[in-house]
């Protein structure tokens, strides 16, 4: 990665257009200082790279986004890519500070590249409204860094995945660095990840807290807190109303239709606190967000990607994470790769099983190993269906083999297919049967 920074310098002259202002980033870029690498090409080399080659992608134009896009900018980055699938908010504009209210209802990503494009000139913002799955390999692949500002696991696992899959050992160019950002209230953290290189954001999903959830039985029978009140409303009392017609989180009415119905069953149960905005984050999962915190953050990683950039001091190896929320702590560490992360690790692990353990009891296991984080794994052999969460027809097809034991359904070192929703690929289990006491030793034993 030494060579990150001048690896693409050799087409192209510097800037020479570059307001003054930056003349403060020229300080670190014009001689070598004591911690560059030994591949650092001070002054026109270095420059030129980041202000005329770098191609760098921010994921997410939200509230780490709307930092990192500013910070890139500000740092000497002129060639920056923004992908985001949401439009704005009212509820955005307290610390997304590249929006404005007359800009709600328009895509996040257009309107912070016009924003920055006006603020900074010289800077080339590409924007693109949609979800990171509607690119392909290609347009990874023409980024010399990548930085996440999202809000979603699962599309952090899509684009850890992505990365980690582009990466040729006989093509240097293909390993894109991928710094990741995140916030939580006052606590934050920043991860560097050179796929296949060092531990990627897979082998780190165990650290993660399963999303909250509530008991069916408490929520219909016995509310006592308002979440379970908007849960009831959300999960039982809307099919029941509305049949198959689908929720939509982000649609204002549907959650009004929401609030009220949870307010009344509230008040049914002499509960308080059931809010519009609390709604919304039950229904949502939102995870509160503070300004500086988002700072602090996006600071942290726009500075990882100058270092990629211009090798002008040793990057983060290779977790850094911030707690305010008691005092102010930070603390730096590396996160050992996982031998058996199915991303970066390995295609498949093996599994102990009983084998006179029913499927469904393999099927509960899945569901509950952290490191996977997945809700209804659907299970094949060489192709064929095990068992199947979807579609409703296969589910029905393959459900009688939940009722069967392992042994009859597969044999010693046979590998299953297993595939999620929520995984960004395909994982393989190779079945190991449990040894097994013989029963006539046992009964021999029993009567010596």
């Amino acid at each position: 990665m030494a060579d990150l920074a001048v690896a693409s310098a050799s087409s192209g002259g510097p800037s020479t257009d570059w307001p003054a202002r930056f003349a403060h980033v020229d300080k670190l870029l014009d001689r070598p200082g004591p911690y560059t690498d030994e591949a650092f090409q001070a002054g026109t080399t270095v420059k030129s790279f980041l202000r005329d080659q770098c191609k760098i992608l921010v994921i997410g134009a939200g509230g780490l986004g709307c930092e990192i896009l500013s910070n890139l900018a500000l740092s000497g980055f002129r060639d920056i890519h923004v992908i985001d699938m949401d439009t704005i908010d009212v509820s955005n504009l307290n610390r997304q500070f590249l929006f404005r209210e007359r800009d709600v209802g328009r895509p996040k990503a257009t309107v912070a590249a016009e924003f920055v494009e006006k603020r900074v000139p010289g800077v080339k913002v590409t924007p693109f409204h949609g979800k990171i799955q509607d690119k392909d390999d290609a347009f990874y692949m023409q980024f010399n860094i990548v930085i996440c500002g999202l809000d979603s696991v699962d599309a952090r696992r899509w684009i850890n995945a992505t990365l980690v899959n582009l990466v040729d050992s006989d093509d240097p160019e293909s390993l894109k660095p991928l710094i990741d950002g995140g916030t939580e209230g006052f606590k934050g953290q920043a991860r560097v990840i050179l796929p296949t290189i060092t531990s990627c954001y897979e082998c780190s999903l165990d650290m993660l807290n399963k999303q909250t959830t509530y008991p069916i039985c408490t929520i219909a029978n016995t509310p006592r807190l308002p979440e379970h009140c908007i849960e009831w409303a959300s999960v039982l009392e809307w099919p029941r109303v509305f049949g198959d017609k689908k929720l939509d989180n982000d649609d204002p009415e549907h959650i009004s239709w929401l609030l009220e119905h949870a307010s009344a069953r509230a008040k049914q149960f002499d509960i308080s606190g059931v809010t519009y905005a609390l709604t919304q984050g039950v229904v949502k999962n939102i995870i509160p967000a503070i300004a500086s915190t988002n700072a602090i953050i996006a600071a942290a990683c726009v500075q990882e990607a100058f270092k990629f950039a211009t090798t002008a001091a040793p990057y983060l190896n290779n977790y850094m994470m911030f707690t305010g929320n008691d005092s102010v702590y930070t603390y730096t560490f590396e996160h050992d790769k996982r031998p058996d992360c199915p991303v970066c690790g390995g295609e498949s692990r093996a599994l102990d099983v009983d084998a006179d353990a029913k499927l469904e009891d393999l099927v509960e296991r899945l569901r509950e190993l952290a490191d996977l984080q997945i809700t209804k794994p659907s299970l094949s052999l060489d192709g064929k269906p095990i068992y199947y969460q979807a579609p409703p027809q296969l589910e029905e097809a393959t459900r009688p083999n939940l009722a069967k034991p392992l042994r009859d359904l597969v044999d010693e070192g046979d590998e299953l297919t297993v595939t999620d929703a929520r995984l960004p690929f395909t994982l393989g289990i190779v079945v190991r049967f449990k040894a097994t006491k013989p029963v006539a030793a046992a009964t021999t034993a029993a009567t010596t």
